[in-house]
């Protein structure tokens, strides 16, 4: 008999003998050698959305002046007017197994078209925990069906709170390439067009992450998408937050009407030395410069009267926190504590209206290592982020969407783990059983958000496409299901429809993003069959 498998912490990384020693900092990451990254995409200083409740109350009120200086600079002071969707996305690197061991996957019927036996061993299920037309190993909670064991979905409702019964979602089977930052999962640049091809929405002006890449994040992004304004800047802790909003030490000596007139009056000062100098073209390098120069003096402007008297570090918000938050303190200062302080400070830039919309890497989802605990507890752990976005957006009673993606999967040999139940060992890198799925949270729906039922194949059965009786991407089941590229589209289809942007009888806000662009979306023309979500309900 062959010895068995050591089971590994969380942070622990993956050696595989089968992969090449990491060399990139994205093998680091995909192994777990090193920790994931949170990214936020925002607009202006952090102000996409406004929102009526006291998060968004971080309004500008620097003065008409500076205002205009800002107008001519080309430096958008203040906040966005609109209220949207908030988004994140959860980018697992490695290849992490969400489709069928977490997410309930099946054949054109939907999740409960059950695939064969042989299917789900492929999945990690063994014979005596197959789904069953009696609801035996199925779990509800979340509207999308998890698999009852799904360790993933254990984290979400562990932390979930109050948003429980108000989540819907949907599976959409997608292959993608395994082990690689290659595919062009990243919806961010997506997700900003829609907002700025939306006559209510604010300027969307940055893309903020902790990784030194072009997307910020594990994945990269569709090129077409791609906008030279959303450079991305560092973000995956609160201090990276409060860094960002600091208004110096001036707040120890004057109150926040003081350091208001102090900021206005520098950058009255600089505006006026700045004017001096210009070389007469019309758009030139000097200008440029002038220009950079002016808005560096307008944002602080802008921070201090917006930002001096508001609290951003989620370390200090009650509701994230402590006794009555949703991380306690020991877990906020235990062996976890960077995947939910990075978890912390995304949700908090997102869903306090300071961001638009973020993404969170976390690394060592290559789990396939022989056994099934390892691979069991970082999908926990990652549900536990999931849940506690889902929980904070209902603490403050907003809407949210995620996006769950990896970059391939893995598949089973059928083994089965006693230290997991008997579950499947995870033994290869598998891209056949490859997926993603969306989670919609809407704070105000009466029940569930509302999922369209005039769809072929139908999301109401929580798929867009389908896998094989053997557990494969049925490669035709859908635009998404064999090519990364459709796949954001069809996030952003969904993104837009659930934002109230377009309905089933009027897509053209979608199109016209494509056509600006000149480049096909590759959804053919029935949108109907893609659409999952109506538009929520929130004000």
């Amino acid at each position: 008999m062959g010895k068995k498998r050591k089971s590994l912490h969380p942070n622990e990384p993956l050696r595989h003998n089968d992969h090449p020693r990491p060399v990139s900092r994205r093998d680091f990451l995909r192994q777990g050698f090193i920790t994931g990254s949170g990214v936020v995409m925002g607009g202006g200083i952090f102000s996409l959305f406004s929102n009526p409740h006291e998060a968004y109350a971080a309004v500008s009120n620097i003065s008409g002046d500076i205002h205009k200086m800002a107008d001519i600079a080309g430096c958008p002071v203040g906040g966005g007017a609109g209220t949207k969707l908030p988004f994140i996305c959860f980018d697992l690197a490695g290849g992490a197994s969400l489709a069928g061991a977490n997410v309930l996957a099946g054949g054109p019927g939907g999740q409960k078209d059950f695939i064969s036996t042989a299917g789900y061993s492929k999945f990690g299920i063994p014979d005596t925990m197959l789904p069953t037309a009696a609801d035996e190993n199925i779990n509800s909670e979340l509207g999308l069906l998890f698999h009852e064991q799904s360790t993933m979905k254990n984290g979400i409702v562990e932390k979930a709170g109050s948003a429980l019964n108000r989540i819907n979602g949907v599976l959409i089977p997608a292959r993608s390439d395994n082990d690689t930052g290659n595919n062009p999962h990243n919806p961010m640049f997506a997700i900003a067009r829609a907002f700025l091809n939306d006559d209510q929405s604010g300027k969307v002006l940055s893309l903020v992450g902790s990784r030194n890449s072009d997307s910020g994040g594990n994945s990269t992004f569709p090129p077409s998408f791609m906008n030279p304004e959303l450079i991305p800047t560092k973000i995956d802790r609160p201090s990276d937050i409060t860094g960002m909003l600091d208004t110096g030490s001036l707040t120890g000596i004057l109150d926040k009407d003081d350091l208001k007139v102090v900021m206005e009056s520098v950058a009255r000062l600089s505006h006026q030395k700045l004017s001096k100098v210009s070389t007469g073209t019309i758009v030139s390098r000097d200008e440029l410069i002038e220009n950079l120069v002016k808005c560096g003096y307008l944002s602080a402007a802008d921070i201090a009267d917006r930002f001096a008297d508001v609290k951003v570090n989620p370390a200090e918000d009650e509701a994230i926190v402590g006794d009555t938050g949703i991380f306690s303190q020991g877990e906020w200062d235990g062996p976890d504590r960077n995947e939910f302080r990075k978890t912390a400070s995304v949700m908090k830039m997102v869903l306090d209206g300071y961001a638009g919309a973020g993404t969170i890497t976390m690394g060592g989802y290559d789990y396939h290592t022989g056994e099934r605990v390892t691979g069991d507890d970082r999908d926990e752990r990652a549900g536990r982020c999931i849940g506690a976005c889902l929980n904070y957006a209902a603490r403050r009673g907003v809407p949210l969407m995620i996006y769950v993606c990896s970059d391939g999967s893995v598949s089973s040999n059928g083994r089965p783990d006693p230290n997991a139940d008997g579950k499947g060992e995870w033994t290869t890198d598998n891209s056949s059983t490859a997926a993603s799925f969306i989670l919609l949270f809407d704070p105000l729906a009466g029940g569930r958000p509302q999922i369209l039922t005039n769809t072929v194949p139908n999301p109401s059965l929580g798929q867009i496409g389908w896998f094989s009786r053997d557990a494969s991407v049925v490669r035709n089941s859908s635009p998404a299901a064999d090519n990364v590229l459709s796949l954001v589209n069809t996030v952003l289809l969904n993104y837009m429809s659930a934002s109230g942007m377009i309905s089933s009888s009027n897509t053209s806000a979608f199109t016209q993003i494509f056509t600006d662009l000149s480049i096909s979306h590759g959804l053919g023309n029935n949108f109907d069959r893609l659409m999952a979500f109506g538009p929520v309900n929130s004000p």
